[in-house]
């Protein structure tokens, strides 16, 4: 029993310095499966008398009002005799109290330290372990007094701000409930009675314990409650005879008082014939040995819920990536495989594993071709300028045969404006692949450790963008000057021949800019800009392709990896300057699954063992 119940403790502990429990996250966690018992009772009912006695010290803050206002989390192990009494706490570890009066103090300055020397409350525990020859093992949770009205220096709330307190530790179904009620006090008013009912209507997780029983009136008793007549538990009642004011001035110890109990109810005639099942003696042993029974029955749901989060702990270590390498060679391999995991999803996204590929596809079949058909080539081959053009072509010799100046300079004038959308086609793959990169480096888990790292990558990816976009700006706008530097002559010589308009003796050279001429040139002007264009269209995406998407498959970070190979250990460290939020949560996930590791090989060993 005493291993069993320590094991848990040992669990509790652990769970409470990981931030593991309740508290602390809206999620079952291994310390809401953990049974535990919970002291409730009113302001004055003697529930800090009650725990010194299951203790055997005094060492608990005493005084009038509200003087428990945090939960204490008070932990007993049982340890040799012979060996000396001490007292440790969670929020001073390692450090050991042998002096009880100093334990109380303490309580009250961690207490004051969280509230302020003020009567508010708090919901942060306190928790303190003791361990002594002359305690059973065993886990109690002291919880703030019940209340029914505020006093000064209280806000208004307090009486509520309490019940919800002490609600949320005993409506866990894995919580005893230690309910503390004074006998000189009707039963029907019990707060902890009350509340108990709540929570626990059929009394299945209930300890009933009646104190002040040597305080009640002459004449009375407290038989019918003891034996359950009154208000029936499952579980016995259990009566205690806690010091008194006086013995408490007088400093009397506990051995005495314990001694005092008994003999009260041996040599009383009402309690006589349950003497054996009364006092804070039996009340430790009756909740250690109950606790046993709770913890061995809890055994395969414990060990389910730490499994399952074991394995969802080894998910998010997994998710959060491997702790970075000492030496630079290590820190070098890390950097080149987490830019490989990026490069491979950058990919995957061009090559549509993954969306956003299709974009550049959208700027060629879309928005290349809706550019070129908003091109005006009517001012270009208005009638003015086409007469302007060709008779400023001519210069002070009139062509013979074709204007063949003319049309050069008509469709040079064309065709420059192709340069437009062929500029705008490269910026638009050029913005579509920022935001991919931008998109990958989000998506590449390994790069959220290091934000070093991930700024240079993304800086080391946009900058190689930039370069090819410009290789593919002077590519793409070099096609279309190779369009206005050599014309398609078979074009020009399939066109149908007009003996007139190459001209006739008869007319004046000035017939030759009739408006019916210049139609016909303006219309020929046309249909070769517009076979130019067709023939664009085709192949201005080839050159932004091939310039842009394929080089930036193929080299993306090949400047980067450059760079890598010449930086010393300190620079690659500081790439690997892990984020700080990163580094705690991958620290308390390794310590909290070592922790239910442990757990899960220390229960597994008591169940097989059962």
């Amino acid at each position: 029993m005493e291993n069993l119940i320590s094991l848990v403790n040992k669990i509790q502990r652990a769970c409470t310095a990981l931030g593991d429990h309740g508290e602390s996250s809206a999620l079952p966690t291994l310390w809401d499966s953990l049974p535990a018992i919970a002291v409730v009772g009113g302001q004055s009912s003697g529930k800090s008398s009650v725990l010194e006695s299951v203790v055997g010290k005094d060492f608990l803050p005493r005084g009038s009002g509200i003087v428990t206002r945090r939960p204490l989390v008070l932990q007993l192990h049982k340890i040799g005799d012979g060996t000396r009494e001490y007292a440790e706490f969670l929020h001073l570890p390692r450090k050991r109290f042998t002096d009880f009066a100093a334990v109380r103090k303490e309580i009250q300055d961690e207490t004051d330290r969280e509230t302020g020397r003020t009567k508010q409350i708090s919901s942060v525990p306190i928790h303190l372990s003791i361990y002594s020859p002359n305690v059973v093992n065993l886990t109690l949770i002291d919880l703030p007094g019940l209340t029914k009205v505020a006093v000064e220096g209280q806000p208004d709330s307090i009486v509520q701000d309490i019940e919800n307190m002490v609600r949320s530790f005993i409506e866990k179904p894995n919580c005893i409930i230690l309910a503390i009620s004074p006998a000189n006090q009707d039963l029907a008013t019990s707060d902890a009675i009350k509340i108990s009912r709540e929570v626990d209507p059929s009394g299945e997780r209930t300890f009933g314990v009646l104190t002040k029983i040597d305080l009640m009136d002459k004449g009375t008793d407290a038989v019918d409650i003891l034996e359950g007549k009154s208000y029936k538990l499952k579980f016995p009642w259990v009566g205690v005879v806690n010091r008194s004011q006086a013995d408490i001035n007088k400093n009397v110890d506990m051995i005495a008082a314990r001694r005092r109990e008994r003999e009260y109810f041996s040599n009383t005639p009402e309690y006589r014939h349950m003497t054996h099942r009364m006092g804070s003696e039996h009340l430790a042993k009756m909740l250690s040995k109950h606790l046993e029974q709770v913890i061995k029955s809890r055994i395969p749901g414990i060990q389910s819920l730490i499994q399952k989060t074991i394995l969802e702990l080894e998910t998010e270590l997994s998710r959060l990536g491997k702790p970075i390498a000492a030496d630079a060679g290590g820190k070098l391999h890390s950097i080149m495989e987490i830019c490989r995991l990026f490069d491979q999803i950058f990919k995957d996204h061009l090559d549509g594993v993954r969306p956003g590929g299709e974009k550049v596809y959208s700027v060629f079949d879309n928005h290349l071709p809706a550019a070129l058909k908003r091109l005006q080539f009517d001012k270009q081959l208005s009638m003015d300028n086409i007469r302007k053009l060709v008779t400023e072509a001519d210069g002070y010799q009139p062509h013979l045969v074709a204007p063949e100046q003319g049309y050069r300079r008509l469709i040079e004038s064309s065709l420059i404006t192709i340069r437009g959308p062929a500029e705008a086609s490269v910026d638009a793959v050029h913005s579509i692949l920022k935001d991919l990169v931008h998109k990958s480096v989000s998506e590449t888990v390994e790069l959220k450790q290091y934000p070093a790292l991930r700024v240079e990558v993304t800086n080391a990816a946009i900058g190689s963008l930039d370069r090819m976009r410009e290789g593919s700006r002077k590519a793409t706008l070099q096609l279309v000057d190779m369009e206005t530097s050599y014309l398609t002559v078979d074009f020009f010589r399939k066109l149908p021949q007009d003996v007139e308009k190459g001209g006739n003796p008869t007319h004046s050279i000035f017939d030759r800019y009739n408006d019916s001429y210049l139609r016909r040139i303006g219309s020929n002007v046309l249909s070769y800009v517009n076979m130019v264009c067709a023939s664009l269209r085709n192949s201005i995406p080839k050159s932004i392709v091939y310039c842009q998407v394929r080089e930036a498959k193929r080299s993306l970070l090949d400047h980067f990896f450059t760079e890598l190979g010449t930086m010393d250990k300190k620079r690659l460290s500081a790439l690997l300057n892990e984020d700080p939020a990163v580094m705690e949560r991958r620290s308390a996930i390794s310590k909290r699954l070592e922790l239910y590791r442990a757990a899960q090989s220390e229960i597994d060993a008591v169940a097989w063992s059962k």
